[in-house]
């Protein structure tokens, strides 16, 4: 698979110079983190060096859209990625499989096809380590800063709502 780095370096730089510092789960570590996991499940399920390297641009950009938007960052996401991604060579078909990718990570997930329920299970893949408490409070504290009317309690039944209602499309 060929990685662009100059695109990563980009992408990457944009993370960390304008994702607030209070997104303390939503930040360049867990695109870095989408992206060895979505590797890991692409590679697991024998996608192509081509399925592979659109899962990889998918994962790097899939939360660009919070330097512009919490809510809805998934299309602001494919606003980013069908603005830029075209000056790093890729064609409009690859873009919009990408978009559908990004699309596909909203919660709740919809996946339509094999990459995006790989994307999906890559975005939450998580879940299932035992980073879950920690990066679960990353959240809380996260989101705690965006509405600090937000108590305990409340994000505790959120957090079992969400839990309960999750589903994998891989198992590894």
């Amino acid at each position: 698979m060929h990685i662009n780095q100059p695109m990563n370096d980009f992408v990457i730089h944009l993370l960390k110079s304008r994702i607030p510092a209070t997104y303390y789960y939503h930040n360049y570590e867990h695109t870095l983190y989408v992206m060895e996991k979505v590797l890991e499940i692409g590679n697991h399920e024998n996608c192509s060096e081509n399925e592979l390297e659109l899962l990889h641009t998918a994962a790097l950009w899939h939360d660009t859209g919070y330097i512009n938007t919490y809510k809805g960052h998934e299309a602001a996401s494919c606003t980013l990625a069908r603005q830029y991604l075209p000056g790093y060579g890729y064609s409009h078909d690859d873009i919009e499989k990408i978009c559908g990718m990004i699309m596909a990570t909203k919660i709740p997930q919809s996946p339509k096809n094999n990459l995006e329920e790989i994307l999906a299970d890559a975005d939450l893949e998580y879940l299932g380590t035992d980073k879950a408490t920690v990066l679960a409070n990353q959240l809380f504290n996260e989101l705690k800063t965006l509405n600090p009317l937000l108590t305990e309690k409340a994000w505790n039944k959120t957090e079992i709502d969400f839990l309960t209602a999750i589903f994998f499309y891989r198992l590894l």
